[in-house]
């Protein structure tokens, strides 16, 4: 007996082995979950970007689109990201275009208000959710 707990053998270490595999495909099936993104175009002194500001980015994170969504800000003129594949390039602000690992789903043009947003973005998640 005081063999086996000074040398426990090897169904410890297969044990170990065994869920460094499962934990390193899990992590591995994490990272190839695709990624949405809210990119937000954005002008210095645009007046509805102001107003998205103070009545929209307070709570966004903490809304439901908005943990599905993280947000990613961008002046219209950029730089932007590398990697993005846009439709067009944006020129309204502000914009708002969902991605998806980069690349664009569905965009909304304009500010549609606060009691607006919200649907506004569940509807760009939904049409991703069809999309892919």
């Amino acid at each position: 007996m005081k063999d086996r707990l000074r040398n426990p053998g090897r169904r410890p270490l297969l044990g170990l082995g065994v869920g460094l595999f499962l934990g390193v495909a899990f992590a591995s099936r994490l990272r190839a979950a695709p990624r949405l993104q809210l990119l937000m175009i954005r002008r210095k002194g645009c007046a509805y970007c102001a107003q998205w500001d103070s009545e929209i980015a307070p709570i966004y994170a903490d809304h439901p689109e908005g943990r599905a969504a993280p947000l990613l800000m961008v002046d219209v003129n950029g730089p932007y990201p590398d990697g993005l594949a846009l439709d067009r390039m944006p020129w309204l602000t502000p914009g708002f275009i969902l991605l998806r690992d980069g690349i664009e789903v569905t965009r909304y043009e304009g500010y549609p208000g606060e009691a607006h947003f919200f649907p506004m973005l569940r509807k760009m998640l939904a049409a991703a959710r069809q999309a892919g």
